[in-house]
């Protein structure tokens, strides 16, 4: 099959990211990829959670005081509903429209951007604070669960301004179809991470 093909919203294939045999093998390959990502983020998070009750000592704070929570409620709602999104543009993929599918790509990258920055943001208070990655053993898991993904939201936001910036004269066809679908789940991947690291990091860190 002919992956560079022009098609119509008529002739277009149902499930176009697993039209073709290179299609499938990708995706196998990508599952892979993502087991091994599931594995790295448990391994951070027992980390967290066997070092959490050394606290953040030596600097006079504690969790419950130090976690910004109304911050990062508005961090997890852009990511959230960057996920939504990222849906409406796979819709959009799977009906053809090239346009629609790159304008809520975009919005999904905006929302990502802003996430990022918030958390940018959060991280030189915790430091200007004295909470520093060497501060302790506590500081060292958090910043490194919480920095790891951060590091994947960026590697996503430059993923996904390729996808948008290399294609935007080829329109869609079933080779970057697949790239565009496996981009999506990657993003739910970090996104489902953070409601984790939310809940486990902070709503725990607040509550004690």
């Amino acid at each position: 099959m002919d992956l560079n093909k022009k098609f119509t919203p008529e002739t277009w294939p149902d499930h176009p990211e697993k039209a073709t045999l290179e299609a499938k093998n990708k995706f196998v390959g990508f599952w892979l990829f993502l087991g091994g990502e599931t594995i790295l983020f448990a391994t951070l998070f027992a980390t967290y959670v066997a070092l959490k009750n050394s606290g953040p000592s030596g600097f006079g704070f504690s969790t419950q005081e130090l976690y910004e929570l109304p911050l990062v409620f508005v961090m997890t709602m852009l990511l959230l509903t960057s996920s939504l999104t990222s849906v409406f543009a796979m819709y959009h993929l799977r009906n053809y429209n090239f346009k629609k599918m790159q304008l809520w790509l975009a919005i999904t990258a905006f929302l990502g951007l802003g996430f990022l920055m918030l958390e940018v943001y959060e991280f030189s208070h915790y430091v200007k604070l004295g909470f520093t990655y060497n501060n302790s053993a506590f500081s060292s898991a958090f910043y490194t669960l919480v920095g790891t993904h951060g590091f994947h939201v960026a590697v996503g936001l430059v993923w996904i301004t390729l996808l948008i910036f290399r294609n935007a004269k080829r329109g869609l066809n079933l080779y970057n179809a697949t790239k565009y679908y496996t981009f999506s789940l990657y993003w739910h991947f970090i996104d489902v991470v953070w409601v984790f690291i939310f809940t486990v990091v902070y709503l725990m860190g607040v509550v004690g």
